[in-house]
């Protein structure tokens, strides 16, 4: 690997793409000469780039060929470090390791007669720390690969994971999709039975139905092990393992084998944002110390999550976060990341009490956290080189530019960033205003306020939305009388009919208008009655919200089925016709009074009527490219719970009349809550 130049080599491109840019030339040459030193010594110390991010394969507990054992750890505030266990009757002292330098410390075990491991796999280990005040404290290797809570234990066990036989993959790893559908899931909720649910179950219940839906990745939340269930995975205690709650290590790596096999690629929700503060289970203070890997006072506290925050200037963190993308990738097959929490890397406000309006000075100065900047810059360059399929998606929720710009022009490197705007958008209409007082063009700007040259992941809503305190576009449609209309046995209510087809326009504007990627939240492509709860205390440790009820959507007698339906037949038209990875819409009308929008995407033409009861008549639509435009996607067909008023058969002949600054126009004949395009043509209501 060539060594990069402390110069951004393509610079230029940036400023030319966002010439607000221009006034922060420096501080964006500073960012990327920080990045540059980190890579220049990682060269120059470590061996390169490939060795330093495969430290999981020297740190933590590895058998030498032998059968003997080499451990190491860093623990720079340890006055002396043990390993005890199973193997040795749990005895603290009577294995030592040996101190070296910048606070590393190493053991070599014998291998047993004839060879024999003599730390076999399945047992139990901890690494026995003494602090400089004698103290001493057991802990779990910041390395360790599975760890479980068993039987009746409060704490976490730290298992020796080195099966016999472990799993070999059987399958080729898809192409990187031009344009990335994403069914963002949770494993443990993957089930309509209370209980934790399982990697098999998600493998053989769940992978059919996210193929079928037409979605080709998958967003894996709460993977990284973590000993609080109700912290929806985000207060990590141990970065390299795998969650046992739902399975063996084994059991994942088929889900991610066996996704691979349908064309579907699978994402890891990496929080490398925070830590959980538990001392018990994870990393806060291993070596005894409160930093280590983490910054020391009220720095390496995040005062809203309670949660510690690393130090990312530190050496040794970069070792074990760069490592751990690393391990994700190549022990497991991951395909990529979605990264939480980056608005609190970027900021040492962590956006805290902070509204962000926009402005570019917000971006730059003493509050951005230019350590955590060069971290993520690090990351991004060292997956794309190594493995140039994975893709990375960053959740930031104030509008850093350039994060999704490559590293060489100056950017963090992220191929894709969340648009959070739009969920808020469409919770922000449904809570505060009525379906006649919903400003078109403000839905328009919302959809297409996006960075030039960045691309953004669009969304209606995500498990945030679904989370306990909020509620669901579908529950805030349809409210309670989901609980006893969503049977076709029961009366069509207006709240209900109104709520299933706004559910449908709503989820399509976003997919088609709202950016280069699109996600949604396992269930909620149904309209999933109720809220999520994790059990805890306050639920009397309750399953019954900490569920997925995928059965009501193949329940022919309920209206979930319309929802589902429709979800399904709007991927497959989009994997059809591509507009995911097409340039930006052109927005030929959002008409106040009618409350309609069109727009042109992908050789198709959208038009949506948004108006609670008019319908229009001999409805002209601008459109650019002349021809013939057929139905391909209808809101208001029968088998999406609508009520079949508009004719499939019709065939709309554009005509040479100029409107809404396009060349050519096509009469709709009926605009009933729809929309349509071109011979892949598009109809939604």
């Amino acid at each position: 690997m060539a060594a990069l130049g402390p110069d951004v080599p393509e610079l230029d491109r940036l400023l030319e793409r966002d010439p607000y840019l221009a006034p922060f030339k420096q501080d964006i040459e500073r960012r990327y000469a920080a990045f540059n030193r980190i890579l220049k010594n990682v060269v120059d110390n470590e061996g390169g780039l490939d060795k330093f991010t495969r430290s999981y394969q020297a740190f933590g507990i590895h058998r030498f060929v032998d059968g003997g054992l080499y451990c190491k750890e860093w623990a720079p505030g340890a006055e002396a470090v043990f390993l005890t266990g199973d193997f040795n009757n749990w005895n603290p002292f009577s294995h030592p390791y040996k101190k070296m330098d910048f606070g590393k410390w190493e053991l070599f075990i014998p291998p047993g007669p004839d060879g024999v491991n003599p730390v076999s796999h399945g047992s139990k280990l901890k690494v026995v720390i003494r602090n400089q005040s004698g103290e001493i404290f057991y802990r779990i290797s910041p390395w360790a690969r599975y760890v479980a809570r068993q039987d009746i234990s409060v704490t976490y066990d730290w298992i020796h994971w080195e099966p016999p036989t472990p799993y070999k993959r059987k399958h080729r790893v898809p192409k990187r999709p031009k344009s990335l559908r994403i069914y963002e899931s949770h494993v443990g909720i993957a089930s309509p039975e209370g209980k934790i649910a399982s990697y098999k179950n998600f493998t053989h219940n769940v992978l059919p139905k996210v193929k079928d839906l037409g979605y080709n990745c998958i967003q894996l939340m709460a993977v990284m092990e973590h000993a609080y269930y109700a912290s929806f995975g985000y207060q990590v205690t141990s970065f390299f393992a795998a969650s046992s709650r739902y399975g063996p290590p084994d059991d994942l790596k088929e889900l991610i084998d066996v996704a691979h096999s349908m064309g579907i690629i699978v994402l890891l929700d990496v929080v490398h944002s925070h830590a959980s503060n538990n001392s018990e289970d994870g990393l806060n203070k291993f070596d005894g110390t409160d930093s280590a890997f983490f910054h020391s006072g009220p720095r390496g506290t995040h005062s809203l999550w309670d949660s510690r925050l690393f130090d990312y200037a530190n050496w040794e963190v970069l070792r074990f976060l760069l490592s751990n993308l690393r391990w994700w990738i190549e022990e497991y097959g991951f395909d990529g990341f979605r990264f939480d929490g980056i608005s609190s890397m970027l900021y040492h406000h962590h956006g805290i009490g902070v509204s962000f309006s926009g402005d570019y000075n917000e971006y730059f100065g003493m509050q951005v956290d230019e350590d955590a900047l060069a971290y993520l810059m690090m990351a991004n360059y060292m997956i794309h080189l190594l493995h140039p399929e994975c893709i990375t998606i960053a959740e930031d929720v104030s509008g850093m530019p350039a994060l999704a710009c490559p590293v060489m022009e100056g950017g963090s490197g992220f191929d894709y960033r969340l648009a959070m705007a739009i969920p808020d958008k469409w919770i922000q209409l449904l809570k505060e205003f009525k379906d006649e007082e919903w400003d078109m063009g403000n839905i328009v700007f919302t959809l297409t306020n996006r960075r030039h040259g960045e691309k953004y992941i669009a969304y209606a809503e995500s498990h945030d939305q679904a989370l306990v305190g909020d509620k669901t576009l579908a529950f805030w449609l349809m409210d309670a009388e989901m609980y006893t209309y969503m049977s076709i046995l029961s009366p069509l209510t207006p709240v209900i009919d109104r709520g299933i087809q706004l559910h449908k326009m709503i989820r399509l504007i976003t997919h088609a208008l709202g950016g280069d990627g699109y996600l949604n939240f396992m269930g909620n492509e149904f309209g999933h009655p109720e809220w999520l709860d994790f059990p805890r205390r306050g639920n009397n440790e309750s399953y019954h919200y900490a569920r997925r009820q995928f059965h009501l959507a193949d329940d022919q007698i309920l209206r979930y089925r319309f929802l589902n339906a429709f979800d399904r037949d709007m991927n497959k038209l989009e994997e059809k016709c591509g507009w995911l990875a097409s340039p930006q819409a052109y927005v030929s009308e959002k008409h106040e009074s009618n409350k309609v929008i069109a727009f042109e995407r992908a050789n198709l033409l959208f038009i949506f009527n948004f108006h609670p009861s008019k319908s229009f008549t001999d409805y002209r639509v601008g459109v650019q490219i002349p021809g013939k435009y057929k139905i391909a996607l209808d809101s208001d067909a029968p088998e999406y719970g609508g009520h079949n008023r508009l004719d499939h058969n019709t065939e709309f002949f554009t005509q040479e009349v100029s409107h809404n600054y396009r060349d050519n126009s096509v009469l709709q004949r009926n605009s009933q809550n729809e929309s349509e395009g071109q011979s892949p043509g598009q109809q939604h209501k």
